[in-house]
């Protein structure tokens, strides 16, 4: 992994050979979306398609086409309703429908503006549309600085999240931190559980960093969010080149999320927000950690950058442990009837487990319910 910085951006690569790809972050970018393009030798002559969602479409959307066009890109905007509900087989087939009616060929570009559901989503059209055109990443929540690196892209199916997609490379991440002025509270809070987590799996300093700085964070302190994002996308892209299609170690940047997903889905996806599911996940985590003889001060110390950051430590009262586990079993990291789980040996490393017992979760699940 490279990394550059030039005036106030901030460049990271993911190694990923002639794939390899550049993550772009700072202020003023949407603006530059054209010259981009252009350095990049996208052909003028593909339509592009804009993928964004009703949250951010009116607000961010005008600059980037702006941009496009004045640069002598033809490009077309698809906008899909917010929330995780778009991550659906339906919404996935309006966006072909979409590309169909721009006439985007295969040289054409689907650029994903908008969270991390907008990015899932686009980048699973593009992975698939004409067995796969040039995809863009812009993320415009802070969620999203996990998501729109590494090229995992999926849509949700009712019984389980991100159960259809493909590993699908984006050809560069251009993050405009401006865009992350306009989120509220509970989205900011929400996207700094993978902030969080990239510390709590890789970098106990950063992790302690974090905590320090939580005022700063929330308030969206521009200097402390700039690096906090900084310092996750290079977590992300140092594992990520390292390994790709998640084969053994890209599978540690799950910490949290086998409990966290199954909590979505149960919950219904919307009611809890993913960083929030998340949150909850990494707790349960921890607490695993002790079942195998790991210090109890993992736990302490993870709930209490959790609480700090303004996230949920305990499973919503009106959520069924049975429903939670039923769900579990769905999931891609329940392999051959054994739980697979990320589980923290110290706060900045972890190890994965495929020799968890289902009562140990069951039990932890339990004891995470609001109210014991």
């Amino acid at each position: 992994m490279a990394e550059a910085k030039t005036g106030g951006r901030r460049e990271l690569t993911v190694d990923l050979g002639e794939r390899s790809y550049p993550i772009i972050i700072g202020t003023g970018l949407l603006e530059t979306t054209g010259s981009l393009f252009a350095e990049r030798g996208f052909p003028l002559k593909s339509p592009i398609l804009l993928v964004t969602d009703a949250s951010v479409a009116d607000r961010y959307a005008p600059t980037v086409e702006k941009s496009l066009r004045d640069a002598g890109y033809a490009v077309s905007r698809k906008v899909v309703p917010s929330g995780e509900t778009s991550k659906s087989l339906a919404v996935f087939e309006e966006l072909i429908t979409a590309a169909l009616e721009a006439g985007l060929d295969r040289k054409s570009t689907i650029i994903a503006l908008g969270g991390g559901v907008v990015g899932d989503l686009a980048g699973f059209a593009a992975a698939s549309y004409m067995r796969g055109v040039r995809f863009v990443q812009m993320p415009t929540t802070i969620l999203a600085h996990d998501s729109s690196v590494g090229g995992k892209v999926a849509v949700n199916h009712p019984l389980a999240k991100n159960i259809i997609g493909a590993f699908y490379q984006p050809e560069f991440v251009l993050y405009d931190l401006d865009t992350l002025s306009s989120l509220p509270p509970r989205e900011v809070r929400s996207g700094l559980a993978e902030v969080v987590k990239h510390g709590l799996i890789w970098n106990a300093e950063f992790a302690r960093w974090c905590e320090e700085h939580a005022d700063a964070l929330l308030a969206l302190e521009p200097d402390a969010l700039g690096y906090a994002l900084y310092e996750g996308c290079k977590v992300k892209a140092a594992v990520v080149s390292r390994d790709e299609r998640e084969n053994d170690l890209r599978a540690i940047l799950n910490l949290g999320h086998t409990i966290g997903h199954a909590l979505e889905a149960v919950a219904g996806y919307g009611q809890l927000l993913h960083g929030e599911a998340i949150s909850i996940g990494m707790v349960g985590a921890a607490r695993l950690a002790a079942r195998f003889g790991y210090s109890p001060e993992i736990e302490d110390a993870t709930e209490r950058l959790l609480r700090k950051v303004g996230l949920p430590v305990r499973i919503p009262s009106g959520i069924d442990p049975d429903a939670v586990m039923k769900a579990m079993r769905h999931d891609k990291k329940f392999s051959e009837g054994n739980m697979v789980f990320v589980v923290p040996t110290a706060v900045g490393t972890v190890e994965i487990r495929n020799d968890v017992p289902a009562v140990w979760v069951r039990e932890i699940v339990e004891q995470l319910r609001e109210g014991n």
